[in-house]
């Protein structure tokens, strides 16, 4: 439980680090930005609870419910079920689906 809270925290905390608090305009409020930011957490949360999916290799950025996954899979497996995650998030719009297959590098 303990690794779940610290990965929701750490996820939380990247959503919320990477832009600051300012809007960007494409978002129409504070509020709508805290809001990506937290199906953005959902989501990696969900990566590292799942032991098929790596948390650490896809990368998720949500603009206006609509979520974004970028990064590298291991395999179709890997890529399918991170896509399915995301979309059982609450408040997930859409999901796109922009990993590649294979290593980084």
């Amino acid at each position: 439980m303990s690794k779940l809270l610290f990965a929701f925290f750490l996820a939380f905390a990247t959503a919320l680090g990477v832009g600051g608090c300012a809007v960007s305009s494409h978002q129409s409020s504070v509020g709508q930005y805290v809001d990506d930011a937290a199906i953005t957490a959902r989501v990696k949360a969900r990566f590292a609870e799942d032991k098929t999916v790596s948390a650490m290799r896809i990368s998720v950025e949500t603009l206006k419910g609509v979520v974004q996954l970028s990064g590298f899979a291991t395999s179709d497996t890997e890529r399918n079920q991170a896509v399915e995650i995301a979309r059982k998030v609450p408040d997930v719009r859409d999901v796109r689906n922009n990993i590649n297959l294979g290593r980084p590098g």
